[in-house]
């Protein structure tokens, strides 16, 4: 019989003292029992021993060579078996106890296949190398995987942890720059007031604005988005214009000139040689509201603005100093410019019907201008060319901005879209506060950088409640970059950069500034209250 097919119980002695010598001390009492029972097998039953002593030639496999230099290996690099061997020699033992007599070579090969490697991976690279080395090398690569995995679940936890205590931060924030009930009315009620007042006075006591449409109140406070106080308000008066001839005021396609084809607008008088002047009307209102304040004592207006569309009045309602802007704008009904094509891109946000409702309300034009104001352009000086607005769909869309219907309504999931858009105007207003070079800066950079990230965003679960921090952060990442590329584009009209008038540089300063208040937790949030 040669070397190979020796049967287990023809091994030299020597060899199975050192097995046994280094197996764990429960592995030596179960094989002191197994042992007795072979012997009392042996007495009794010589025969079937004798046969069973010829199968370890059918029975040998590749697994028994493995489960002998794993023997080896385990010998002269371990020296003590692992946790989890002794753990399974154990258990093994405790069976083999509860369980009538085995056969003795089968219950040998179990004690030899205790100490085998305890992974099917380390079992496969070492048969396949048949060195003891690649056991140990499994090891390794196993207890650094999971060092890997406990350190991803920390750094799970701890961006939760602090993504939790920024919420309650910046939620405790948000509470703080809610309008109170009653300052809200009171102003509401003086404001309402006035309105009807000056809307009735323009129909019945002018000629030019005799057809002065009912107001579009607009704005942050008609939004829903004032914070702090209830101390300004926007109202557009619109004037309708039906057969109207635009043309583009420069290249980024937000200024256009306008002339009034025939018909019998009231506006016609102030046209000359085919072109409606802004400054002329701006100028005629100004002075019609002037009139009309002047029997209103508690309302004082203020002095006229460098290219500001508005007649701004001011009144004090309690401690409040409220401030009005009154802007006439031209009703334009008719399809939107070309410049417009590309622009409104919330299809994917709030769905293609509703983009087309949009589209085919009217739009306004209101007497503003950029730069000087006698910097001409075909004719056409700046300060007698108008602005096109959106500003009630902006509102429309604030309003109703959920992908779904009844996102933010009853029986229906909150977001945090307004409250990561009222954080970033409080931002921007206290770094204002703090630095004066950032005046150039408005609450519109604010919004249309808000606009411009829902249409990426689009999903109400990716502005969760829960999620206000994320979402915040996530915001003040667009509009640093945006800043530090210089671009911050129109929402409704693509080619006009909102950046354009205000220098690189300031720009950079202002997306630093946000960095480091992103970074170390808003400060300037904690010194504000």
């Amino acid at each position: 019989m040669s070397g190979r097919e020796r049967p287990l119980d023809a091994r030299s002695p020597g060899s199975r003292a050192k097995e046994i010598k280094h197996a764990s001390p429960v592995q030596c009492t179960g094989f002191k029992e197994e042992k007795q029972k072979k012997k009392r097998t042996k007495t009794q039953e010589p025969q079937k021993s004798n046969h069973a002593e010829e199968k370890p030639a059918v029975q040998k496999t590749p697994k028994e060579k493995a489960t002998k230099h794993l023997t080896k290996e385990s010998n002269e690099e371990q020296h003590m078996p692992t946790e989890s061997t002794k753990a399974k020699t154990c258990s093994s033992t405790a069976r083999s106890q509860k369980r009538p007599p085995r056969n003795p070579l089968k219950t040998q090969l179990e004690l030899e296949t205790a100490i085998m490697p305890e992974t099917p991976k380390e079992l496969k690279a070492s048969q396949a190398n048949n060195k003891p080395k690649a056991s140990g090398k499994a090891e390794f690569q196993t207890e650094e995987t999971n060092d890997e995995e406990c350190a991803d679940e920390t750094m799970q936890k701890m961006p939760k942890a602090k993504a939790d205590a920024d919420n309650s931060v910046l939620k405790s924030i948000l509470s703080n720059l809610k309008i109170k009930v009653k300052d809200r009315s009171n102003s509401s009620k003086v404001v309402n007031s006035f309105r009807k007042k000056l809307v009735k006075y323009l129909k019945k006591d002018t000629i030019c604005f005799s057809e002065v449409e009912e107001p579009e109140c607009t704005g942050s406070y008609y939004e829903n988005l004032k914070i702090l106080h209830p101390d300004e308000f926007d109202i557009m008066l619109p004037m309708p214009v039906e057969r109207v001839k635009i043309e583009p005021f420069g290249t980024n396609g937000a200024f256009y000139s306008v002339a009034l084809k025939r018909g019998k607008n009231p506006l016609m008088r102030f046209q000359k040689d085919d072109i409606l002047p802004a400054s002329e009307i701006l100028k005629e209102f100004r002075e019609s509201v002037k009139k009309f304040a002047k029997g209103c004592t508690e309302w004082t207006m203020t002095p006229k603005r460098k290219g500001c569309p508005a007649v701004t009045l001011t009144c004090q309602v309690d401690s409040v100093t409220i401030s009005l802007d009154v802007v006439l704008c031209l009703r334009v009904k008719s399809s939107w410019p070309s410049f417009t094509n590309n622009g409104l891109k919330i299809e994917q946000w709030l769905g293609t019907k509703v983009k087309q409702e949009h589209k085919r309300k009217p739009y306004y034009l209101v007497p503003k201008y950029e730069g000087r104001g006698n910097v001409e352009n075909d004719g056409v000086q700046a300060k007698d060319a108008w602005r096109m607005s959106f500003s009630h769909i902006e509102k429309d869309i604030i309003k109703k901005h959920g992908s779904q219907k009844t996102c933010c309504e009853k029986g229906g999931a909150n977001c945090c879209r307004k409250g990561c858009l009222k954080l970033l105007k409080y931002l921007l207003h206290l770094l204002k506060e703090s630095n004066s070079t950032f005046d150039k800066f408005c609450s519109y950079h604010a919004k249309t950088t808000f606009l411009h990230a829902c249409c990426s965003k689009t999903k109400d679960t990716d502005w969760g409640e829960s999620d206000l921090s994320q979402c915040f952060n996530r915001l003040l990442q667009d509009f640093e970059n945006q800043l530090r590329c210089g671009e911050l584009f129109n929402f409704f009209i693509p080619s006009q950069n909102l950046l354009s008038g205000i220098g690189k540089k300031l720009c950079t300063q202002l997306a630093d500034a946000i960095k480091e208040q992103r970074e170390n937790g808003f400060p300037i949030f904690k010194k504000s209250f």
